[in-house]
């Protein structure tokens, strides 16, 4: 395990702590599967993406605060250049950058997502989490399941869905795959 999922984990812990709810009451409150949560927590699974979106918005911290340690300053605006975007290592098939990682309370978490070319040869790894997600493909070919239903999008085509549903999705074709995520 890394040091920055280390460093995750102990800022998850130490939030819920201080507020006193146990990981059974916390995983159910945010509508996590309990045995899934400890594993999270233990370091035993990494937190998915869109988990840490939930536990964040929980405790009333920003995302950027919770992967990173930092506080989010920005307030009107938050204005990213092209390469500029924290990277959020979270799953070893996937990249994710943080587009608004600098704006204070944000209402959902944009994410610039490239999933590896070595990802097609690989069954989908699902996950769920509580919201909705919406995703455009900016390059590439991704197979994406949701709710069990499986649908192949190219560039320029995008998917809106509740996120409670187990989904996940690869690249296709031996290329990577690049898309925009909003999480909320």
């Amino acid at each position: 395990m890394s040091d920055a999922a280390k460093e995750i984990i102990d800022r998850v812990r130490v939030l819920r702590e201080i507020e006193e709810i146990s990981t059974e009451a916390l995983s159910k409150e945010l509508g996590f599967d309990p045995a899934e949560y400890r594993r999270w927590e233990s370091g035993e699974n990494e937190f998915p993406i869109g988990a840490l979106v939930e536990i964040a918005a929980y405790f009333k911290v920003d995302l950027s605060e919770l992967v990173t340690g930092a506080t989010s300053k920005l307030k009107t605006f938050c204005l990213t250049r092209d390469g500029e975007a924290p990277e959020v290592s979270r799953r070893p098939m996937y990249s994710y950058w943080n587009l608004a990682y600098n704006f204070h309370r944000k209402r959902g978490e944009p994410f610039l997502v490239e999933a590896s070319a070595d990802t097609g040869d690989k069954p989908i790894s699902l996950n769920s989490h509580p919201g909705q997600e919406f995703n455009y493909v900016l390059e590439g070919r991704l197979l994406i399941s949701v709710g069990g239903h499986e649908s192949e999008l190219g560039v320029g085509d995008c998917i809106y869905y509740d996120s409670t549903e187990p989904h996940g999705m690869k690249a296709l074709g031996g290329k990577r795959a690049r898309f925009l995520a909003f999480l909320q």
